[in-house]
């Protein structure tokens, strides 16, 4: 997965919402419009059907973005790169904000799916009566498209959308970090089926986005693990977190990124107690959000009140 800025250009901002395009992106862009040139009398529609491509898959993030918002999430980031895109979004720690928050994109590509398919079926009555045969083709061709991202990113397989779901749903009967490893480890299983399908198929493509669901599973069952530990670790009284007004564990689980020295964040007042690095904000375990020392303080909010 590409880092949310790292290497890409940002194109526009729309509802508060930046939308970067990765450089391998036109790389890739070069390699698929002249492998389908012939698939219409112009090169021009081969271009049109990849940017429709990723016009749907924006459309897509943009319903991740947006759902997050409503339940009280923030989302400010889209960046598209050649095997599709990532809407970098942070809901709250609930299992119904995050599976809202997952499930409204492919809801985007179900919402989609009779407004072209009825295009397309005009199309081809048009392309019998008038010849409009590149029209047809682009429109059946964007249809698949669409249905081809609803169904692959609904197999549950982690960290596709899919796997997402189905770890939000796990969240109910087994807590935060069990589902997570249940759903990394399902998601592991589904990688390699994946593989032996890219070896079948002889697909490079395929063999990445194998290994790119490898890599992320891997990252989630270290994040269960540590959502573990963290559930057991004593709480910290007299500070609550802004956002989920959870309380902050007693443990040195804050890097210092100048050093590398970890040290607990409110035992030191934000200030790494080796190098002497003051940080302005501080994250949050339970809900990944970053808020300055003062809005941590229970007491001095209370005290500031007659």
């Amino acid at each position: 997965m590409p880092s949310s800025r790292s290497g890409s250009i940002r194109l526009f901002r729309f509802a508060n919402v930046d939308v970067f395009l990765h450089w391998s992106w036109f790389l890739v862009a070069v390699f698929e419009i002249n492998a389908r040139a012939k698939s219409y009398s112009s090169i021009t529609w081969n271009i049109a059907e990849y940017v429709a491509l990723f016009a749907i898959v924006l459309l897509h993030e943009y319903g991740h973005a947006l759902a997050c918002r409503s339940v009280g999430g923030s989302a400010d980031r889209i960046v598209l790169w050649p095997l599709g895109g990532v809407a970098y979004v942070n809901p709250p720690p609930r299992p119904g904000a995050t599976l809202w928050s997952i499930a409204a994109g492919p809801l985007v590509n179900v919402v989609l799916f009779p407004v072209l398919l009825l295009l397309s079926r005009m199309s081809g009555v048009l392309d019998g009566a008038q010849g409009l045969s590149n029209p047809h083709a682009l429109l059946r061709a964007v249809f698949y498209i669409n249905f081809g991202l609803l169904i692959f990113n609904i197999l549950p397989i982690f960290p596709l959308d899919g796997g997402q779901i189905l770890r939000s749903l796990l969240w109910y009967p087994l807590g935060r970090a069990r589902s997570l490893m249940a759903a990394a480890v399902i998601g592991i299983a589904g990688a390699a089926a994946f593989i032996g399908f890219a070896f079948w198929a002889q697909s490079f493509w395929l063999g990445l986005l194998a290994a790119f669901m490898l890599i992320n599973c891997a990252a989630g069952m270290k994040q269960a693990r540590v959502l573990s530990q963290i559930a057991t670790l004593p709480r910290r009284e007299g500070f609550s977190c802004p956002t989920c007004k959870s309380a902050p564990p007693i443990a040195n689980l804050w890097k210092c990124h100048q050093c590398l020295v970890e040290f607990d964040a409110f035992e030191s007042d934000a200030c790494c107690p080796q190098c002497g690095t003051q940080f302005p904000v501080t994250m949050c375990w339970e809900c990944g959000r970053q808020s300055p020392m003062r809005e941590w303080t229970i007491g001095s909010m209370a005290t500031s009140n007659p």
